[in-house]
């Protein structure tokens, strides 16, 4: 969407810090011996508390509140039974609805100890949320973000998974344009407009470029077992740097 009031600026302020808080209190209750289910059973509590609805829930009847993946699970994971273990990667995806309005957020977070190479491929794709969001500005090009993210992964030796990426949020949990590449596509040229709403959420991987589905038909992971990192604003595009409405 493309904010037309203060009023939608406003609203979507309101649901993008719910979202941001939500997560950050999920990654400060995270702890190795925890299942998934019991991480997820966080957020789902802190949301219902400050009134809004898990968009998964709602536009997908996806099995959880929040997505849960970890390690080669890029996207999608249930939360279940599982357990989280020292050394992984769990990477925590809140969206949720309040008042008619959409946000959505993430990032993954080291369980420690972790090697080397998990520590530099969260930091690359941290790096590259950054420099995408910075490169984001009204009347650049659409592909300008996924310029930024493509440039960042090479200079680190990871790679992209070239299926997911961003997308359109607002009044829907996905919205026009429904994909906002993590690569660059040259006939991408849509220009970036004041006020628009999408969000921004690199997916890198160790090895991999695509992932494959699992046959619970929501999880998404690496064929390879590359490990995976993704983090995630929702924005609003402005003539100087974007407002971040997840950011808390």
């Amino acid at each position: 969407m493309s904010i037309k009031s203060e009023k939608d600026l406003l609203a979507l302020m309101r649901i993008g810090r719910i979202v941001g808080l939500t997560l950050k209190h999920m990654q400060t209750q995270l702890r190795p011996g925890m299942t998934t289910e019991e991480l997820d059973a966080v957020g789902a509590k802190f949301l219902t508390h400050q009134g809004a609805r898990p968009a998964p829930r709602l536009v997908y009847k996806f099995p959880g509140v929040t997505c849960i993946s970890i390690n080669d699970e890029a996207a999608h994971g249930i939360p279940g039974k599982r357990l989280i273990h020292e050394g992984d990667l769990v990477n925590i995806d809140v969206s949720a609805e309040l008042d008619g309005y959409y946000a959505d957020t993430g990032a993954t977070t080291p369980v420690p100890p972790i090697s080397a190479v998990q520590q530099q491929l969260c930091d690359c794709t941290r790096k590259a949320l950054d420099n995408a969001i910075r490169a984001a500005r009204a009347g650049q090009p659409l592909n300008v973000i996924g310029r930024a993210v493509e440039a960042q992964a090479k200079s680190c030796g990871f790679q992209i998974i070239r299926e997911l990426g961003g997308h359109g949020v607002g009044r829907g949990l996905h919205e026009s344009p429904r994909n906002v590449p993590n690569f660059y596509e040259p006939r991408l040229k849509q220009p970036l407009t004041e006020g628009m709403v999408l969000t921004i959420e690199p997916f890198l991987t160790t090895r991999a470029r695509r992932v494959v589905t699992d046959p619970d038909g929501w999880t998404l992971r690496t064929p390879d077992g590359s490990l995976t990192a993704q983090y995630e604003h929702t924005i609003v595009i402005t003539e100087d740097r974007p407002l971040l409405l997840t950011a808390v």
